[in-house]
């Protein structure tokens, strides 16, 4: 009996298959010698790139923690801080300039059980070294602003829990405790980390200033993110893991208790997937093709937490463009920056283009209209960001951003904000002008802190920017 050839078309192999990875020979369906190897150049070249993409939040963590060591914070008993504001001199992805921020990493395997205090009227997050969320301390967590001790307890850990505490048990060792408090510096230096094993008399913790001290927190791009996820894997339980992203990093080698030793060939591989992937993870964040990425059907303003999950997912499904978008541009993972009760947490909205759909150009002038009674209990900013970096722009001034906190802003007749953009200000716009760069894109965040109603019924939204110049 001979087969239809219809259904051989379906179920065989051609003889030769052209790919965008290479043309192979399958006579009479076997890969051919001269195929077989770069089929698995292929098949390595495939796992590299999901490795980049699905391991980007560890890798992002490993650079945030080499970039703290590197200016001097290398232990739980330090915290660095920013006074008196985040600025333009380090490398973070998307910080805003508005308020102080403290951070350090909790390393439970050192220190064993660990205490962390926090004052009242703070926000400050714990994620664990996987970047997802453990818990809100502060208005968002559950001492809701009236401060408290919290215990982060580490995944092996089995001795009783003492009473007083907000408990919790991380997944890893290693977990990023990010700290910010509405009552500025003063109130970040009350914030202490201790091990539980010297909570009868707590150690003085140690307040770095990072805001003039040069460091770099972004991963790499290139080969040695692979490296960065490696440190992750080889610190953290196995099961701390889902056996899934483990077989994808596996496939390159990347295995808890073995030596990262890629040979010539898989390191020539690694270094094509990786500008190949944060390529993809440029397109996934600035040209998002999932219409939720939208906010609205008719504009380029866009939303970090499709589906409102923090955990990036809907109908049960891992939107794992949306991980990765997420990832390449921002830090801090949790439920108040995705999907919070109106007039708590926070809201955020990106774009890189203007009302025409053109990307944002540091040699052109913009404007950018928020219409009255901006929907922010707290505060607005917006911030200018350095598209290769992700970045704040570096310009003239450490701070490329607007904020109603400044108390320079000037509103119009109506009740309206124009925030301005360009390489010099609009004459008489200075107060509501943020610098830019000739030759080198931006783009944008606007940020409402204890974001209202309209915000969320779309009764209010922003303009688009308008190029004018």
């Amino acid at each position: 009996m001979s087969i239809p050839k219809e259904i051989l078309a379906a179920i065989g192999m051609p003889e030769t298959l052209d790919t965008p990875l290479g043309q192979f020979a399958f006579p009479d369906g076997l890969p051919a010698d001269d195929s077989t190897d770069g089929l698995y150049d292929a098949l390595d070249l495939i796992r590299a790139v999901e490795a980049f993409l699905v391991a980007m939040p560890a890798a992002s963590l490993a650079a945030i923690r080499a970039g703290l060591r590197n200016v001097g914070v290398t232990s739980a008993r330090q915290i660095g801080i920013t006074d008196p504001r985040f600025n333009s001199t380090s490398l973070y992805l998307t910080p805003n300039t508005d308020t102080t921020y403290g951070h350090t990493f909790l390393d439970l395997d050192t220190d064993g059980p660990t205490v962390v205090e926090v004052p009242p009227n703070a926000l400050c997050v714990v994620d664990d070294f996987w970047f997802r969320y453990v818990t809100d301390l502060g208005l968002s967590g559950p001492d809701q602003g009236a401060g408290g001790k919290y215990l982060f307890l580490p995944p092996d850990h089995e001795d009783e829990v003492p009473d007083g505490y907000y408990v919790f048990r991380c997944p890893t060792f290693t977990n990023w405790a990010m700290f910010r408090a509405l009552d500025g510096v003063e109130a970040i230096r009350r914030i202490r980390v201790y091990p539980l094993s010297q909570a009868a008399y707590p150690p003085p913790n140690e307040f770095v200033n990072l805001a003039d001290r040069p460091h770099n927190t972004v991963h790499a791009n290139d080969a040695t993110f692979y490296d960065e996820v490696d440190v992750v894997i080889q610190e953290e339980p196995l099961d701390s893991l889902d056996p899934e992203r483990r077989g994808i990093l596996a496939g390159i080698g990347l295995v808890k208790g073995d030596v990262f030793g890629p040979d010539q060939r898989l390191r020539a591989i690694l270094a094509k997937a990786a500008p190949l992937a944060a390529g993809i993870a440029r397109a996934l964040a600035f040209r998002p093709r999932d219409p939720e990425a939208y906010y609205y059907p008719d504009s380029s303003w866009k939303r970090l937490f499709i589906g409102g999950s923090h955990e990036f997912l809907r109908e049960g499904a891992r939107l794992l463009d949306a991980r990765a978008a997420f990832h390449y541009l921002a830090t801090v993972v949790t439920p108040a920056m995705a999907q919070s009760p109106v007039g708590t947490g926070s809201a955020y909205a990106y774009t890189a283009e203007d009302a025409d759909g053109r990307w944002l150009d540091g040699g052109h002038s913009y404007r950018l209209r928020l219409p009255r009674h901006v929907p922010a209990k707290t505060f607005w900013s917006v911030c200018v960001y350095d598209c290769q970096t992700r970045s704040l722009l570096a310009t003239d001034t450490p701070y490329p951003s607007l904020s109603s906190l400044s108390g320079t802003v000037v509103a119009e007749a109506d009740g309206s904000t124009e925030v301005w953009f360009g390489p010099t200000p609009p004459p008489g716009r200075e107060a509501n002008w943020i610098q830019t760069v000739p030759g080198k894109h931006w783009f944008t965040f606007l940020r409402l802190y204890t974001p209202l109603q309209p915000w969320y019924d779309q009764t209010w939204r922003p303009g688009e920017i308008e190029r004018t110049g």
